[in-house]
């Protein structure tokens, strides 16, 4: 790891002021920066330390509820507004890395963090993501962990957040902050697909920083669920999984919100699933055409054919867990 500057930001402008300048990148918990810095993976000049700044609140709105950026994911997943409002978040914090990392992990560190594809982790293998215009290792190597929506001839890796696809789910929107002032994005929008430019995560400009993300309100509080397919128990990242919340009133689905990790390289909203099950009885057989819906345009590689089964499972299952239904 190469030498840098180190400084505590004392105020958001501060923050701004710097982050524009190159090699400058923006530290809170670091529990995926300093790996990448351990790799060789990113070698900023300066780290701006923000833990400092007042963006750790968790606050009811008129809307919904307000998170700030640096609120701890241990802190998110036990909150008694986020577990009561939005238990469908909740059970996705729980679910990410392991409970000494949950209590440096940041919610904006967490929107923030990179792909964990090994070839990405490799400064000796080919990589379009890091380096762009060297190719893609994973695309004809060992791809298990590997998209098979949404990806490009550029990069086949996937996103490793479990928080991000909850988000997702749920309508969230994301408060970025700049020079120009505020601006809000929905959570499906903030970020991106690999298309021709995969080094390229998110829709963050350089000089811009987020500042909290914002959850309305809705009717899914009582039938969510998460349900996480890996290959251990705990500290694992997905193989797939799936944000269910459904508002169902007599047996009726009024309205459904989905969203899966581990299969492309954004959370995946199954929006046109969504669709298709509002208005429809909560039921086995309509889950699982729900699921063949889901399933439209995925494609495998070598490696990862079975997320081809995994997934459309995974999403069964856990819409009846989310409706109550016995397996």
């Amino acid at each position: 790891m190469k030498q840098f500057q180190y400084v505590k930001a004392t105020s958001q402008q501060g923050v701004l002021d710097a982050i524009n300048k190159p090699g400058t990148k923006i530290i809170a918990g670091g529990t995926n920066l300093v790996d990448l810095m351990k790799r060789g993976v990113t070698a900023p000049d300066k780290l701006i330390d923000i833990t400092h700044l007042p963006l750790k609140s968790i606050t009811p709105t008129k809307t919904g509820i307000h998170i700030g950026a640096l609120a701890l994911n241990s802190t998110v997943s036990e909150d008694k507004l986020v577990v009561e409002k939005q238990p469908l978040l909740a059970m996705a914090l729980k679910a990410g890395a392991s409970p000494q990392l949950r209590n440096m992990a940041t919610v904006g560190g967490n929107m923030m963090q990179r792909t964990r594809c090994s070839y990405f982790y490799d400064i000796t293998m080919p990589c379009n993501k890091r380096e762009p215009g060297s190719g893609c290792g994973a695309m004809e190597g060992y791809n298990r962990m590997h998209a098979i929506f949404g990806a490009s001839n550029q990069c086949i890796a996937v996103h490793p957040s479990d928080m991000c696809v909850g988000l997702a789910a749920l309508d969230a929107v994301a408060i970025i902050a700049g020079k120009k002032g505020e601006r809000r994005i929905p959570f499906t929008d903030f970020h991106r697909l690999p298309g021709d430019r995969p080094e390229m995560d998110n829709h963050l400009a350089k000089d811009e920083m987020i500042i909290g993300v914002e959850i309305p309100d809705n009717n899914f509080a009582k039938n969510s669920y998460y349900l996480k397919v890996r290959d251990r128990q705990s500290y694992a990242f997905a193989l797939v999984s799936v944000a269910a919340a459904l508002d169902i009133s007599n047996g009726t689905i009024r309205g459904a919100r989905l969203a899966m990790g581990g299969v492309a390289h954004k959370p995946w909203r199954l929006k046109p699933v969504e669709t298709f099950l509002k208005g429809k009885t909560a039921s086995d057989a309509v889950f699982k055409q729900a699921a063949s819906i889901a399933m439209e345009g995925a494609k495998a590689f070598e490696y990862n054919k079975f997320k081809l089964k995994l997934a459309p499972n995974t999403l069964i299952q856990a819409l009846k867990t989310a409706a109550g239904i016995a397996s």
